[in-house]
């Protein structure tokens, strides 16, 4: 939650400020979230992150987390790799009947989903019930809009 969040904010921060995307930096960014993406094609990362740095980009994939990891690689310039593939074939097989997401299972579980923000670590963490919602929908529409750019 700390790493993969913080990387597709930079990114996307970097792509507004329009930075080039094939700088090195912006690259192995997008290498990284390419790395520990889970074999389910999502993406996800516990609050361990902040104590255990073998834990960076680890964890069940969540719709939130997979959608982070894919407004990242968005904004370094991939739209075709099989990583970005596999997180939109992800997000679509678990989107819901009313459109929403699931975000109930994995570590950090509370009564309205799993923890996806931080208060203070080691402290306190939060949990964002709209985040399973509108990080996918967001996701969706960049793809879908990068996509259309590119033809």
């Amino acid at each position: 939650m700390n790493y993969l969040y913080g990387t597709f904010l930079v990114l996307r921060g970097l792509e507004a400020i329009g930075v080039w995307n094939h700088e090195p930096e912006i690259q192995q960014a997008a290498e990284w979230i390419r790395m520990v993406q889970n074999a389910d094609g999502g993406w996800g990362e516990s609050c361990d992150s902040y104590d255990d740095p073998t834990t960076r980009g680890v964890g069940v994939s969540t719709p939130s987390q997979t959608a982070w990891g894919l407004l990242g690689l968005l904004a370094a310039g991939d739209t075709r790799s099989d990583s970005v593939a596999k997180g939109i074939k992800w997000l679509l097989a678990r989107q819901q009947v009313d459109g929403c997401w699931d975000e109930s299972l994995g570590q950090g579980k509370t009564r309205q989903g799993i923890y996806t923000g931080t208060g203070f670590p080691r402290v306190f963490y939060l949990a964002y019930p709209l985040y399973r919602n509108y990080f996918p929908l967001l996701a969706l529409t960049n793809y879908k809009r990068a996509v259309e750019k590119a033809e």
